[in-house]
């Protein structure tokens, strides 16, 4: 008999149902909803495909990376011959999207006019105080957006308003907010980062990955191959560390592929935003040369991403390139957004959605809200990870704002989608322009308290006046 004092039986002696792993991002039956869109937004004709999806009995595309519950062995058999099956429909738009850096150099004849593509004699001698305010400023958007990080934009506003923080001017806070709308609305798991709660700033991937390319121009150099890129990520970064795109790349290496097969083979989110958010690191370390910053954005996009997923990249890192020129006066943020413009193909899905974002900006001058509901209606029927709506928002914010730090990472953060990975990029933009960490506003930068969490070997705790010194030595080696 069993006394109440007695212990339990050891858990190896009973025997008990291993719940699945479900590792995310990675299931063909959750692929295969997103490849049908991404098919459709490429020129490819879903239809039949998802027809015999459907009929039987696949799910809807969803949002997410991973599936409700167990599928069926035979709708995953389904899935992957349907992911293969998709991947041999050409794509009409192909000529005008190439893959090749060859080819997207010829169709952008534009990236060698003067004052686009220029080599200057070398760094500004201040590079460090502008990379330093470039990296405050990285992780002031991103901490700003990781609040509502995957909300509406309809939760968005309502939150604001509700704190008397509409137009969106300072960090969000849960104070004075009813609590049936914080119920309704409640903050991203990816982390509040709320005024209140702000404390350094904690770790998140989108500025882990600005270490990451540090970690690779140190091993590499400049010259870097896109294989160097996944030897560092196989070496320093967990596999479930990532997401999307960068964990079905991570995938294909485990499978012995080779990059650029690594970027497409069953990978759907191949055109998002996750390229676009490794771009800084290279337009900080080829101030005013934004064609070689392009350059090397294409080689680490390459790992994970084709067609517009590469352009985002090269687009963001020529605009930094850009901003860090070294000239006696600020750089111009419409300068910089005509350079960035340059180096993607014009005929391009993202070159029309950059351009529309900042026709967007101009006519409705006096109206941010107008403009981000000109931006949504457009490209709406995106997935909001997607790098082209999220790049018409970037560049419709920084016109809008005129570059100014403040003002551009607030509308950002206001337009939705990508927030963190938007006002990390925009941040980083500004930062630059505004040369000087003195130049940003202490309500900004102060409650980073110069600290930096993260779980790259070595870096942990780091500050961002030494990451900016780090940067430098990488953008001044030969």
């Amino acid at each position: 008999m069993v006394t109440t004092g007695s212990p339990r039986p050891r858990t190896a002696d009973r025997p008990r149902a291993e719940d699945p792993l479900a590792l995310s991002w990675v299931q063909p039956e959750e692929l295969i909803g997103h490849e049908l869109r991404q098919a459709r937004e490429d020129g490819r004709d879903p239809g039949p495909f998802r027809r015999v999806w459907l009929a039987a009995g696949g799910g809807a595309p969803g949002t997410s990376g991973a599936s409700d519950g167990p599928t069926a062995a035979r709708l995953r058999r389904l899935a992957t011959q349907l992911l293969d099956e998709l991947a041999l429909l050409p794509s009409p738009l192909a000529p005008d999207e190439p893959g090749e850096l060859a080819a997207i150099e010829t169709l952008c004849p534009a990236r060698a006019a003067p004052g686009s593509t220029h080599r200057t004699p070398g760094p500004p001698t201040d590079l460090g105080m502008r990379l330093n305010a470039a990296w405050l400023g990285r992780a002031a958007g991103c901490l700003l957006g990781r609040p509502v990080h995957g909300l509406s934009l309809s939760a968005i506003r309502n939150l604001a308003q509700a704190s008397h923080n509409w137009p969106l001017r300072s960090w969000f806070s849960s104070a004075g907010v009813p609590t049936e709308l914080l119920d309704a609305y409640p903050w991203s798991r990816h982390g509040s980062s709320l005024a209140e709660d702000i404390d350094g700033v904690p770790q998140d991937e989108h500025l882990d990955r600005p270490l990451l390319g540090l970690l690779l121009l140190k091993r590499y150099g400049k010259d870097f191959r896109t294989a160097d890129l996944a030897r560092v990520w196989l070496t320093h970064l967990p596999a479930g560390h990532t997401r999307s795109a960068e964990r079905s790349a991570y995938r294909n290496l485990l499978l012995g592929l080779e990059p650029p097969d690594t970027a497409a083979h069953r990978n759907p989110f191949r055109e998002w935003s996750g390229a676009r958010n490794r771009c800084d690191v290279h337009g900080w370390t080829h101030p005013g040369a934004p064609a070689a910053a392009a350059s090397s954005a294409y080689r680490d996009a390459r790992l994970t991403h084709t067609a517009n997923g590469v352009y985002g990249a090269m687009f963001g890192a020529a605009v930094l390139a850009q901003a860090a020129v070294p000239t006696a006066q600020p750089a111009d943020v419409h300068d910089c957004l005509r350079t960035g413009l340059a180096h993607v193909p014009p005929r391009s899905r993202l070159a029309e959605a950059i351009r529309f974002g900042i026709d967007a900006a101009t006519t409705s001058p006096h109206s941010w809200d107008r403009v981000v509901d000109r931006l949504h209606a457009r490209f709406g029927h995106h997935h909001r990870a997607h790098v082209v709506p999220n790049t018409a928002l970037v560049a419709a914010a920084l016109s809008h704002a005129g570059g100014e730090f403040a003002g551009s990472i607030c509308r950002t953060v206001a337009g939705g989608w990508d927030t963190r990975g938007n006002g990390a990029l925009v941040g980083s933009i500004t930062g630059l322009l505004a040369r000087s960490p003195g130049a940003l506003p202490d309500e900004w930068t102060a409650p980073l308290k110069n600290r930096l969490a993260t779980p790259v070997a070595g870096l942990d705790g780091i500050g961002f006046d030494a990451l900016a010194t780090l940067t430098a030595q990488e953008a001044t080696r030969p």
